[in-house]
């Protein structure tokens, strides 16, 4: 599979797909790409609502792609890499578009991010999520604020220290996800439905449920340049890249 974002007009619903070829992780290109995309649905006057999902039946999204953060050398290039994420979470925040994700299996770090900033969220029973980013040697301090505004700031500090995995009931229950399936074929005949009662709704009302769902984070502006040099400093200290190698080579035993 090549990395692609893809997108797709179905009965004023505009269906925004990625992928690549390691679990779905997403590299700097592919962030662009997809928060370009998320801002151009979004102005179409006759979209609705968005759908963002990944594809295949596996890991829905594993984050940064550790091949991209190993070639990070200097600080303007990872400034730019994590500002990258801040760019699709801020596209998702203000595009004026209800947007609907589908998770249908496993995420980490930065993909849980993606479901944070959902307005309302479809996964399976299978679709655990963590944040992984201490394991390299950063933080999740892109995606937090974003995190903290579904779970709060005391489980936010929990699933960054601890980077284990949390089940989907879990997620249901911290108000990540909104609809859990035993299956992806199950999952997928309820957001079908969902997504045919969204697009028979009021522009204007959704348009207005989207404002009044995202006051009060405003200020998400102002904490990102502090948030992505965050990550953008410590990737690129030695510890880090050892990190990232020892966990690539983790993956390859498995």
């Amino acid at each position: 599979m090549n990395e692609f974002v893809a997108s797709e007009l179905k009965n004023n619903i505009a269906e925004i797909t990625f992928g690549t070829p390691k679990s779905n992780s997403l590299p700097g290109a592919i962030l662009e790409k997809l928060a370009q995309t998320i801002l151009e649905e979004g102005a179409k006057e006759e979209v609705k609502a968005i759908l963002i999902k990944s594809e295949g039946e596996k890991a829905f999204c594993a984050g940064a792609s550790f091949d991209e953060l190993l070639s990070i050398e200097e600080l303007e290039a990872s400034t730019k890499f994590f500002g990258g994420f801040a760019k699709v979470l801020n596209a998702m925040r203000n595009c004026g578009k209800i947007v609907v994700v589908r998770v249908q299996g496993k995420t980490t770090g930065g993909g849980v991010g993606i479901a944070c900033g959902a307005d309302y969220c479809f996964a399976t029973k299978d679709s655990s999520l963590a944040l992984t980013e201490i394991n390299l040697g950063i933080g999740p301090f892109v995606i937090g604020p974003y995190v903290e505004r579904k779970i709060g700031k005391s489980q936010f500090s929990a699933m960054a220290i601890d980077a284990d995995f949390r089940s989907a009931e879990w997620a249901e229950q911290h108000n990540i996800y909104h609809s859990v399936s035993e299956n992806i074929e199950e999952m997928d005949g309820k957001l079908d439905k969902f997504l045919q009662t969204l697009a028979s709704r009021s522009s204007d009302a959704l348009a207005l449920i989207k404002k009044v769902s995202w006051e009060g984070t405003e200020h998400f502006n102002e904490l990102m340049p502090a948030r992505i040099h965050m990550s953008a400093s410590l990737i690129l200290e030695d510890s880090a890249k050892k990190n990232i190698e020892l966990i690539k080579e983790r993956l390859k035993v498995k």
